[in-house]
């Protein structure tokens, strides 16, 4: 089995073309939500090919991108703009000081990571205090048989995935490292299966049996993604 690093060094084309299909939808979605302050110095965690780092770019006053993947980091740094920055690094031992960035920030990485509590005490780490904090990931469903099922599909579909967590447990993160929520929403999002299995590079007996599992609960295509803000007192 690949690890995550290969499948997303991969599959890196891909993921950009959709970033940028998407990119004028995910940039209204962050500056509504966020808000940030114009001088913040913001941090991407998991930047992939840069999409939130992108998104905060023109709302504050630099954006720092961190990213494992090379590949990712190469089209991410082919769309840089004069005030973002690309490294690589581990989102689970970041190597920034304390309190480096006014606003650090996660986008649809958490379940790639075999543990997001680590990121997530990294984030509030490296947040000054009275800064912000932003979380997006999909979710796992709070019933424990669905959750089972969709972890199949998940998994079978794409080798870098770990596990969904649900509402519950990312509150339970947030409160570990004490950090205070500001606010939260949820959104549904419905999947092509052909588009969804292709973004992963999924194929062969994988793609057979994931369209299987999907044919058999179609449910599994109907991804709730949440969206936190929080302070770090």
């Amino acid at each position: 089995m690949s690890s995550p690093t290969e499948r997303f060094a991969r599959t890196a084309e891909r993921i950009a073309s959709r970033q940028d299909r998407r990119a004028e939808l995910l940039a209204r979605e962050v500056r509504d939500f966020v808000e940030p302050c114009t001088e913040a110095r913001a941090l991407d965690v998991g930047t992939g090919a840069g999409a939130l780092a992108f998104a905060l770019a023109p709302l504050v006053r630099e954006v720092v991108g961190v990213d494992p993947v090379p590949e990712l980091l190469e089209l991410a740094r082919e769309r840089a703009l004069p005030n973002t920055q690309f490294v690589e690094g581990d989102g689970e031992a970041l190597r920034f000081s304390n309190a480096e960035f006014d606003l650090s920030g996660t986008h649809r990485t958490l379940h790639h990571v075999a543990h997001p509590a680590r990121v997530v005490s990294e984030l509030a780490r490296v947040t000054r205090p009275g800064g912000h904090v932003l979380v997006v990931d999909q979710l796992a469903p709070g019933d424990p048989g669905e959750a089972a099922t969709l972890h199949e599909f998940e998994t079978t579909r794409d080798p870098s995935h770990a596990r969904l967590l649900s509402a519950a447990e990312l509150h339970g993160l947030f409160a570990a490292e004490g950090l205070s929520l500001v606010k939260e929403r949820d959104e549904s999002e419905q999947r092509n299966l052909a588009a969804y299995l292709d973004l992963a590079g999924c194929e062969g007996v994988a793609r057979a049996r994931a369209e299987a599992l999907a044919a058999a609960n179609r449910r599994v295509l109907d991804a709730r993604v949440g969206w936190y803000l929080l302070t770090r007192p």
